[in-house]
């Protein structure tokens, strides 16, 4: 198999993991042109590969953190010339090369998973005292992907950067949002506590809760606090929008619009994030695609 065989076979692989995985961010890959939708599925693969020993519950934590330990030097040999076994990397290395993606940022991607993983045991939840500090982590797992994806998308502009890393805050408080008794199922509260003493929300409440219990009026006031966050830094991706490549706006607006239309759906519900799981409608996400792909071929027309 030639290099190039070995290459786009790395790249199917990962555009697969995608396809399969990443139910809101797909949508938006398939509005972008074939190198950078490659790098784009090439960059999620090794996040989701890098999430996925974070979360793997089967294990103890010291096991993943070995496991994520042993993945991540594997990673680095790749980037001095080394082979690897794992196809996501190969084609990481080559979208790395492509993209001018500077290695740090995914440096800092990891730093954000093992995060979750920094008690000895799952006893203690994993909390975050102040904004400021879920904010470090919003950054890491989140404002990363957004630094790393604008090199693929194309700018010149660098206040981009400071807009991206915005954007990425608002996709992860809708995250948060919209996974808030997921999480605390797994021992997890990523709302600010001291968020909750102003609000009057007991910790224990959102982690040993009843399924059908619908969130409390303090509660409520908790979500809907956090939800003003995001519309506010989801104007950043407004500002954001004209400063890439004209042929990348279109996967940035359909991403934008699917995850705001995700925190839209979790405010019309009143913030009743813990009896139902909110989702946007896959005929919704195949509206604003289609939306996507004809801006597409509007900005292609135009550049003939």
């Amino acid at each position: 198999m030639t290099h190039d065989d070995s290459l786009a076979e790395s790249y199917a692989v990962c555009r697969g993991i995608a396809k399969r995985e990443a139910k809101n961010f797909y949508y938006a890959f398939i509005a972008l042109a074939p190198a950078r939708r490659n790098a784009i599925c090439a960059i999620y693969a090794f996040m989701r590969q890098a999430d996925d020993l974070a979360d793997d519950e089967t294990l103890s934590r010291e096991e993943r953190r070995r496991r994520l330990d042993a993945w991540l030097a594997d990673w680095r040999g790749v980037c001095h010339g080394g082979d690897s076994s794992n196809p996501v990397f190969l084609a990481v290395r080559d979208a790395v090369e492509r993209f001018h993606i500077p290695l740090n940022l995914l440096d800092d991607l990891v730093a954000g998973v093992t995060m979750d993983l920094k008690h000895e045991t799952s006893d203690a939840p994993d909390t975050y005292v102040t904004f400021a500090d879920l904010y470090r982590y919003c950054y890491l797992v989140a404002s990363v992907v957004g630094l790393v994806c604008i090199r693929i998308f194309g700018y010149t502009n660098p206040d981009a950067e400071t807009l991206a890393e915005e954007t990425g805050i608002a996709f992860q408080l809708t995250n948060i949002l919209r996974d808030i008794a997921e999480d605390a199922a797994r021992n997890r509260v990523y709302l600010p506590l001291d968020e909750l003493a102003v609000q009057g929300v007991p910790l224990e409440s959102l982690l040993h809760r009843a399924p059908s219990a619908p969130p409390a009026t303090n509660e409520r006031a908790l979500l809907a606090s956090m939800a003003g966050r995001a519309e506010n830094y989801y104007q950043s991706a407004v500002k954001l929008l004209p400063l890439i490549d004209r042929d990348s706006r279109p996967a940035l607006w359909v991403l934008v619009s699917i995850y705001h239309a995700l925190l839209k759906r979790i405010e019309r519900a009143g913030y009743d994030v813990f009896t139902r799981r909110a989702s946007v409608p896959t005929w919704q996400k195949m509206s604003i695609l289609a939306w996507g792909l004809l801006k597409m071929g509007l900005v292609r027309l135009s550049s003939r």
